[in-house]
This record gives structure tokens, C-alpha cells and sequence, in this order.
């Protein structure tokens, strides 16, 4: 019996499994699958059909973008199938005991070895650097590479975009004078949002060559140089001599690598005055203890678009933020939003394919096929809970003795400033065009 012959029948028996018809067409000519299929995947090399059968989904991506396979069919009709395609849950560790330690053994290897200043620059240009031009093509004309905040139901993307700067903004209390700094700042959106609607003084951080130049002559032409700066720096070396009154890290705690998430919430702790806060809004595993996505799925992010990445529960993420002096204040869970966001970069990014392969040039045929498949298999990731998104409200402890009253005696406050209610954060009409941004009525009444 050959290779292909073996191969056959779990194939077919993961075809049978999809909640919607597949078809497999082998190299030699013979079909697997219905004859009217809503899907048709092209087999080009016998290692996709391989795949298939073990339900190795991170493998067959793989197998698409260097070309072993064809996938012929609407990208949401893929990933309503995918998750059948799986041998199990995906947020659990492979394997057996000896297989999981040996797992574990080489991403505590890797994770050593993947985070110095030299190689997390480099692992950032690798993303970020593709082609401004190309990121333009399918985020909103701010260029906010992060989940989205739809407020209300009717939104666009741009419209939630604006909605989530707000929200970061309102979180933060931000005031007008304040010093502000923006971890990760990506093209600038919230770092511009914070000084020309909440007119704080903003300093915005990146290690992408192009997002450096392309914010700094945005804030040239929007005349807001001596207010708002962007430097080419790495989280590590910023100066600690003039503490912040609030930080923001969007999309930026994902590139860290868990064994340095200590280091950095003690940095982020050292960057605040005390009494001040942060915002940290990332991506936060679905699993208690998976390092990765299993199926494959983790190895395919690292190889293609996110080198360097690594994902933590947002258990770990609450635990290393209060043991690095930090207050936990509030937390709130974004995941639909994120999947919602992701779809509409999918249908953006599919409606402009032309111009895409135009702006990669060379490599555009490999890039799109990369993106294509990221970007759609990451809203299913958020749909199905594999992966999720969390904003993480957080202070510095200033240990300020406070006397509320008789009835409530002498308290000692963490953080004595922080609202008794959320109620600032949400205020009716929040959403932006809806109140002066930054304006009193963003302050909740128990607030100082």
C-alpha cells in the first residue's frame, strides 16, 4: 500500500467531519469529496494530503503559502470549516508527558534566545516593515493595527477605531499637561488621538524604521512638534528621569516573550509617577497553559508573521503586572471586538488584491498568501476563545494615608485618585463626536 493510499481514508474521514462540503483534488487527478463542494483544495504536493489527514491546520497553511496547495473558495467559508479539521482542543499542550516535556524543554530554549534588543528590532522590522503601503490598503485611514471598540452596532471600522482611542484615553484620565508615553505606538494613532483631543504632552515608542519616519512627518504637517514626539527606541532604554503621569501599551505586550514580562511591567513601573496610570490592551492566550496554538497553528504565526510572538493567559498577565508594583484596577475583556476588527481587515484586504500584489511587488504572491490566512484564521482563533483580548487598567501605589469621614473611618489607599465607579470610563454619548473629548463630563462624580 503506498503512502497516498494510507492516506486516503483519514483524509476522507476528515472531509466528512466539515460542516460544510469540501472537496480534494489529488495530484494525479482523483477527487476526494462531494461533487458540488462550497470548497475545492488543490493538492499540489502529497505532504498537503498528509496534513489533512492528521488535521494539522497550521501545516496545511503553511503547505498554501509555499504553493503545495490551492484553496479555491470565500475565506469565512474556510474557517467555519477549519475547527472541525482539528484533532483536539487547540489551547491544550500536544502530545503525551514525554512529548509535552520535550515541548516545553525547546520553547524554554527558545524563549531565551528570542529577546534581545538586537533581535526584537529585527523580528519588529520583519512585520511592521512589510510596506506601509500595504497596511494602508486594509486598516482604517488612521492605521490602528489593533482591536477595534464597536460601541455601538452601526460602526464602521474607522468609527471604532476612533471609539477604541477614546476609550484608552477616557480609561487613563488623561488631562491636558500631562506627560503621556505610547509603548509600541504603531503609526501614531493613539499617540496624535491623546495630544490633539486631550491635549497631553505625547511621547510615542516603536523599533519600525518606517513607522518612526512616517508619525514623525505626521506630526510635523499636523503642527504638533514640541507636543507630540516619536523616538526609535526599545522599551528598555527609555529614560526613567522624568516619570510619566500615564502610559499605554496597545498591541505592544505580545512581543515581549513571557520570560521578560517581568522586566517589563518593572520598567512600566518605573516610567509612571506614583498615583499614575497604565493601560495595557493585548492579546492573551485562551488556554491556562498552552505556550502556543497546537495544530500547528502557533508554528505558522511565528514563521510568517509574527516572529518573536509569544502569548500568555491573562491570568499570568494579571499576576506579573502586581508583582511588578503595579495595582491591578479593571479589566475588560475585548474578544468579539477583536474578531469583528479582524473581519473587517479580511473583506478590506480581499476587495483590493490587485493593488496589494502591486505595492509587494516581488513577493507579493507569498506576503498575500501569508496575510490572507492570518488574518482570517485569527478572527475564527477569536470567535472560538483560542485566543483572546484584554485591556488592563493599572496603577502605581502611592500609599497616601486618606480620611474618608467618620462612617468610613481612616483608609490607607493604594492609589487614592482612582474613581469608585467606572462610570467615567462609559458616560452616555462617549463615543467620539459625542462630547468635547477630554471635557469634565468624562469624569466620574466621585473623582477627585
Amino acid at each position: 500500500m503506498t503512502l497516498s493510499d494510507r492516506l486516503l481514508q483519514p483524509a476522507e474521514q476528515r472531509l466528512a467531519a466539515l460542516p460544510l462540503p469540501c472537496a480534494v483534488q489529488l495530484p494525479g487527478g482523483r477527487r476526494l469529496g462531494p461533487a458540488e463542494a462550497t470548497l475545492r483544495l488543490v493538492v499540489r504536493d502529497m505532504r498537503a494530503l498528509m496534513h489533512l489527514a492528521q488535521g494539522a491546520i497550521g501545516r496545511l497553511a503553511e503547505d498554501y503559502v509555499e504553493g503545495r496547495l490551492e484553496i479555491e473558495g470565500r475565506l469565512r467559508d474556510l474557517m467555519t470549516a477549519a475547527p472541525a479539521l482539528l484533532p483536539g482542543d487547540p489551547t491544550s499542550l500536544d502530545g503525551n508527558w514525554f512529548a509535552r516535556t520535550m515541548q516545553q524543554a525547546r520553547r524554554a530554549v527558545w524563549e531565551r534566545t528570542h529577546h534581545s534588543r538586537a533581535r526584537d528590532a529585527a523580528q519588529i522590522q520583519q512585520h511592521y516593515d512589510v510596506s506601509d503601503d500595504f497596511y494602508a490598503l486594509w486598516l482604517d485611514p488612521r492605521r490602528v493595527y489593533s482591536c477595534a471598540y464597536f460601541a455601538e452596532d452601526t460602526m464602521s471600522l474607522a468609527q471604532a477605531q476612533e471609539a477604541k482611542l477614546d476609550l484608552i484615553c477616557r480609561k487613563l484620565m488623561l488631562r491636558p499637561g500631562e506627560r503621556f508615553i505610547d509603548i509600541g505606538a504603531g503609526w501614531g494613532g493613539l499617540l496624535l488621538w491623546a495630544a490633539e483631543h486631550y491635549g497631553v504632552d505625547a511621547t510615542g515608542i516603536t523599533l519600525s524604521r518606517n513607522q518612526h519616519a512616517y508619525v514623525n512627518d505626521l506630526i510635523e504637517r499636523k503642527g504638533l512638534k514640541g507636543r507630540a514626539r516619536m523616538l526609535l527606541q526599545d522599551y528598555r532604554d527609555v529614560d526613567e528621569s522624568a516619570p510619566f503621569d500615564k502610559v499605554a501599551s496597545v498591541g505592544m505586550v505580545e512581543h515581549v516573550g513571557r520570560p521578560n514580562l517581568p522586566l517589563y511591567f518593572a520598567k512600566i513601573r518605573s516610567l509612571l509617577r506614583p498615583g499614575g496610570l497604565v493601560l495595557n490592551h493585548g492579546i492573551t492566550a485562551g488556554g491556562t497553559d498552552n505556550p502556543q496554538l497546537a495544530g500547528g497553528m502557533g508554528d505558522f504565526i511565528e514563521k510568517y508573521i509574527f516572529p518573536g510572538g509569544q502569548l500568555v493567559h491573562v491570568g499570568v498577565m494579571m499576576d506579573t503586572l502586581a508583582r511588578g508594583g503595579l495595582e491591578p484596577l479593571d479589566a475588560e475583556c475585548l474578544r468579539p471586538h477583536y474578531a469583528r476588527t479582524l473581519w473587517c481587515w479580511v473583506d478590506a484586504l480581499e476587495s483590493r488584491l490587485d493593488e496589494a500584489r502591486h505595492v509587494l511587488g516581488e513577493h507579493a504572491d507569498k506576503v498575500l498568501r501569508a496575510y490572507r490566512l492570518y488574518l482570517a484564521g485569527s478572527a475564527m482563533g477569536f470567535e472560538q476563545g483560542w485566543i483572546s483580548l484584554f485591556q488592563i487598567l493599572g496603577s502605581r501605589p502611592n500609599g497616601v494615608v486618606e480620611s474618608r469621614g467618620e462612617r468610613c473611618g481612616t483608609v490607607r489607599a493604594a492609589q487614592c485618585s482612582y474613581p469608585f465607579r467606572r462610570a467615567y470610563m462609559y458616560p452616555p454619548g462617549s463615543a467620539p463626536g459625542a462630547q468635547p473629548a477630554g471635557s469634565a463630563s468624562h469624569q466620574d462624580p466621585d473623582a477627585p
